[in-house]
C-alpha cells in the first residue's frame, strides 16, 4: 500500500480557537480543560498569602508549561517562575518570560552554551537567569560557559542546592555546601544568589504532623548551612524553596525569603489526599479531563480518557462529582479507555454518550501530555469556552 505524503497524511491539528465562545458541550473529547473561575480563585490565594507574609513567590511554570499563565502569574505578583529544563526555559522566555530560575541542575557542556546564551539574551531583555548546582564540575562548566561568551557583562545568578530530605539532587547540608559557595564567588559572571532548599517528598506526606517534622528538619538543615557559608565571609542573599504541600511552614521558618510552589494553580487528585494544614489557603480543583462514554455493559461503562489522556504515576484519576451526583470510580482501561464503576452496590451508571469530568491524579506531567488547555468560565455544566491557552513547553525535556 502507497501512503499518502505527509501533508496529506492527517489534517493539521485545530489550535482549539474555533471553540471561543462556544459552550462546554461543543469541547470533543478527550480534553484538558481548565476551570478558569477556580484557576483565579487560587492564584488571588497564594498571591494574598505571600504578600501577607512578605514573602517572595515565584511559581513552578513546569506545571503549565505556559507562556500566558506565566505571564498571568507574574501579573499578579510572582517575582518570576521555575522551571526544571533549558527547554523550558528558552520556549517561555521567547513568549515573554524574562525572569527565569532553572532550579534544577544542568552538565552537559553543549547545555550550559544554551544556558549562557539564554543568560545574555534575558539581559538584552532586562530579565535574568538563575540556575542551581551541586557539584565543583558543575560551578566549573557554568563557569566556562560564560566565559566563553562572544560579549562579556553577562552574569548568572548561581543557587547551591542542598539535600533536605528529598533524597535527589543537592549536597549534603554544611561544609560540602560552603566550598560550592566559595567557588562560585571565585568566578566574576556567576553569583552566589543563595541555597535552592526544596523537600519534594514532604509535599505528599499525608499528615500536617509528618510535613511539619519534615520541614522543621529540612529549616534546621539549611539554618547550619547559612550560618556556615556566611562565617566563610559569603552572604546568603536568599534561600529558595517550599511546594504546595508545605509552603506555609518554610513561610514561617524565618529563614526562606521565596517559595516555589506550583501545582496549588491546578490541584491535583494526589494533592487531595493530603490533611489540610489551616495555615494554608484552601486550593480548588481547576485542572480536568473531559470525556465521554463510549460504551456500556451491564456493570459498568467504559470512557474515551485513558492513560494518553492522564498520567497515572501518583494513582489513576478521580471521577468528579458534579452536586453530588453519582459517586463513581475509574480503573485502568488501557491506552486510550477508562472503564467506570459505580461506587455503591446498584449504583447508577452513566449513560451512554455521557460526559464525566475526571480529576488527574498528577497535574504536572498530564499537561504535558496535552498540546493546549481549553479554558473555560462559567463552570463545567453550563461554562463557555473563553481562551485556549496553548502548552508552549511541551515535550520540552532537554
Amino acid at each position: 500500500m502507497k501512503l499518502p505524503p505527509d501533508s496529506q497524511a492527517r489534517p493539521a491539528l485545530a489550535p482549539g480557537h474555533e471553540l471561543v465562545g462556544l459552550g462546554v458541550a461543543a469541547i470533543d473529547t478527550p480534553a484538558l480543560v481548565v476551570d478558569l473561575d477556580a484557576m483565579e480563585r487560587n492564584l488571588t490565594r497564594m498571591a494574598e498569602f505571600a504578600k501577607k507574609h512578605g514573602m517572595r513567590w515565584r511559581p513552578h511554570a513546569k506545571l503549565h508549561k505556559s507562556a500566558a499563565l506565566a505571564r498571568l502569574q507574574m501579573q499578579a505578583g510572582a517575582v518570576g517562575v521555575c522551571v526544571q529544563k533549558t527547554a523550558e526555559a528558552e520556549l517561555l522566555a521567547t513568549g515573554g518570560v524574562h525572569n527565569i530560575y532553572i532550579s534544577n541542575e544542568v552538565i552537559a557542556p553543549a547545555k550550559l552554551e544554551r544556558v549562557a546564551a539564554l543568560a545574555q539574551w534575558l539581559r538584552g531583555a532586562s530579565g535574568r537567569l538563575a540556575i542551581a548546582v551541586d557539584s565543583m564540575q558543575g560551578v566549573q562548566r557554568l563557569a566556562t560557559a560564560m566565559a566563553n561568551l562572544p560579549e562579556t557583562g553577562t552574569s548568572i545568578d548561581v543557587f547551591v542546592e542542598i539535600d533536605v530530605g528529598q533524597g535527589r539532587c543537592g549536597v549534603a547540608p554544611g561544609t560540602p555546601a560552603v566550598a560550592l559557595a566559595q567557588e562560585i564567588d571565585q568566578h566574576p559572571a556567576l553569583v552566589f544568589a543563595g541555597l535552592q532548599a526544596y523537600h519534594g517528598g514532604a509535599q505528599h506526606l499525608r499528615t500536617a504532623l509528618e510535613r511539619r517534622e519534615a520541614i522543621a528538619r529540612a529549616v534546621a538543615a539549611v539554618t547550619q548551612t547559612r550560618q556556615q557559608i556566611e562565617a566563610a565571609g559569603i552572604p546568603v542573599a536568599l534561600v529558595t524553596g517550599a511546594g504546595t504541600g508545605t509552603f506555609a511552614l518554610e513561610a514561617a521558618s524565618g529563614i526562606y525569603g521565596e517559595l516555589q510552589p506550583g501545582s496549588f494553580l491546578f490541584m491535583d487528585a494526589d494533592y487531595a489526599q493530603n490533611e489540610r494544614d489551616p495555615a494554608q489557603p484552601q486550593f480548588e480543583h481547576a485542572l480536568f479531563v473531559k470525556t465521554d462514554v463510549i460504551s456500556t455493559s451491564a456493570g459498568h461503562v467504559v470512557c474515551d480518557a485513558g492513560h494518553k489522556s492522564h498520567a497515572i504515576d501518583s494513582g489513576l484519576p478521580r471521577v468528579h462529582e458534579l452536586h453530588g451526583g453519582a459517586a463513581l470510580t475509574y480503573s485502568n482501561g488501557g491506552d486510550e479507555h477508562g472503564i467506570i464503576h459505580a461506587t455503591a452496590l446498584g449504583g447508577r451508571l452513566p449513560a451512554l454518550g455521557e460526559t464525566l469530568w475526571l480529576i488527574p491524579g498528577h497535574c504536572d506531567p498530564t499537561v504535558n501530555l496535552h498540546d493546549r488547555l481549553i479554558g473555560v468560565r462559567g463552570g463545567l455544566e453550563h461554562g463557555t469556552v473563553e481562551r485556549v491557552i496553548r502548552v508552549d513547553a511541551r515535550g520540552a525535556l532537554t
